[in-house]
């Protein structure tokens, strides 16, 4: 059974986002994987990495629909997000529940003291379809990977060209840029492979750290996994280290994509169409 993450930060779930995009992997031009399957597989590996479980129940969506619009959405809005009451997509008891096990009984009864009506009248099937509702909706949200792009190649190019000249080859040479568009198989995915490099590209990418801890022990290693409670390394052993953080183990990361991500912040939509729109023309 999936477990959906608790509310965090906003600033963290931005940055778990943009670590999830840069963590999918693009598929070359060359590559005999099926277009069609590129959505799917990207979803379901952004869901994976957001813990977010497994996909809701399309069709307990559609019935609930109707459920919603009437006992629900005069107070939480026509999507959860809030209207009256506050929005479902952060609650706690949403991101807690998985197919309805929490949030079924939590309907039946209610919240009366605090201005939440029990919906007893509603069948045990409809309070679940509900629950299912209201996952897609936090899915809606969060999973961008599930996100469908149209045609977002609407930059001038030259625009584009003269914004690369003259804040990224500080860093970067021509030949960073030369058939860059030969490198994926959509605009999307030229566009994220820009912004953000995908690091299973290059292993000069790869965010490594030094651990120390209490007892004076030093790891260091390649980051497989980080939180404010825990991180993962692999040391070039080939061991895995898994060191519980607190405020007396000191981590020093290093991020090779850390200008990027400061980066990111300042980029205007407009200077994202015309880079996007300019490396497209370089086959």
């Amino acid at each position: 059974m999936g477990y959906r993450v608790p509310k965090i930060t906003l600033a963290a779930a931005l940055t778990l986002l943009v670590i999830a995009a840069a963590g999918q992997e693009v598929q070359p031009a060359g590559s005999d994987a099926p277009k069609s399957n590129a959505g799917d597989q990207r979803a379901a590996a952004t869901r994976a990495f957001l813990g977010l479980g497994s996909p809701p129940d399309k069709d307990a969506v559609a019935r609930a629909l109707p459920v919603y619009q009437q006992n629900c959405s005069f107070c939480h809005g026509p999507q959860a997000r809030g209207a009256t009451g506050p929005s479902l997509v952060t609650s706690d008891l949403v991101l807690g529940d998985d197919h309805g096990e929490h949030l079924a009984p939590f309907l039946k009864a209610g919240r009366p003291e605090k201005g939440m009506p029990a919906f007893a009248q509603l069948t045990d099937r409809q309070r679940i379809d509900l629950a299912e509702f209201l996952h897609q909706q936090v899915e809606d949200i969060a999973n961008r990977g599930a996100y469908r792009l149209q045609n977002i190649v609407v930059g001038d190019a030259a625009k584009g060209r003269a914004y690369l000249k003259s804040h990224c080859m500080s860093c970067h040479t021509a030949a960073t840029f030369a058939h860059f568009a030969s490198k994926f198989r959509s605009p999307d995915q030229l566009q994220r492979g820009w912004i953000w490099p995908s690091r299973s590209d290059s292993s000069s990418l790869t965010i490594t750290a030094t651990v120390k801890t209490p007892d004076g022990v030093s790891l260091s290693g390649r980051v497989t996994q980080v939180s404010d409670f825990q991180i993962t390394l692999i040391g070039s052993d080939g061991q895995t280290h898994r060191i519980d953080r607190g405020p007396l183990v000191e981590v020093q990361l290093q991020d090779p994509l850390a200008p990027h991500l400061a980066w990111i912040g300042a980029l205007k939509n407009d200077d994202m169409h015309n880079v996007t729109a300019y490396l497209e023309t370089n086959k």
